[in-house]
């Protein structure tokens, strides 16, 4: 496995990222804001939220892979575009203008600057009554899903240069 350089805060919080799962042929990707890097079970991992109205938890749900890919701050626009439309009703991937390219079982970016491959471990749906409760109203509104968590072990990184 490669080496990663960064700073696992700020790659969530000021970076954005996009997780994908799929295969080349059948893939699907959003913006992710929330996110975290660590050890669990003395495996490196990374853990991501996905609510289950989007129709990339589909895809998490269904594939053993999925990818956290990093971009440079020139990208912004188009993981803004790829957080707001969804891949259910139009090519959203094109119209942001970024080039699937395989890695492992799974899917990346030509224009990530970095991407981690996962295998899931683990997913668990989370608990409202667990959830602060300034949290739970700051985030979450009562038609809007809580998030699934997934953890995945980091198996591959890819660093590019854009």
């Amino acid at each position: 496995m490669n080496e990663m350089k960064m700073d696992a805060y700020d790659a969530f919080h000021f970076d954005w990222a996009l997780v994908t799962a799929g295969t080349m042929q059948n893939h699907n990707t959003m913006t992710i804001g929330w996110g975290g890097l660590g050890c669990l079970w003395g495996k490196r991992v990374a853990t991501i939220y996905v609510r289950p109205n989007r129709y990339t938890y589909e895809f998490v749900e269904h594939e053993d892979y999925f990818t956290v890919s990093f971009f440079p701050e020139d990208y912004r626009d188009a993981l803004k575009l790829l957080g707001q439309k969804s891949g259910r009703d139009c090519d959203k991937i094109t119209q942001a203008g970024l080039h699937p390219v395989p890695i492992g079982e799974s899917v990346t970016f030509r224009e990530a600057r970095l991407t981690l491959l996962c295998r899931k471990l683990y997913h668990q749906d989370m608990d409202a009554s667990a959830i602060d409760p300034q949290c739970l109203k700051t985030y979450y509104a009562p038609d809007n899903p809580l998030h699934r968590m997934y953890v995945g072990e980091i198996l591959e990184i890819r660093s590019s240069e854009v």
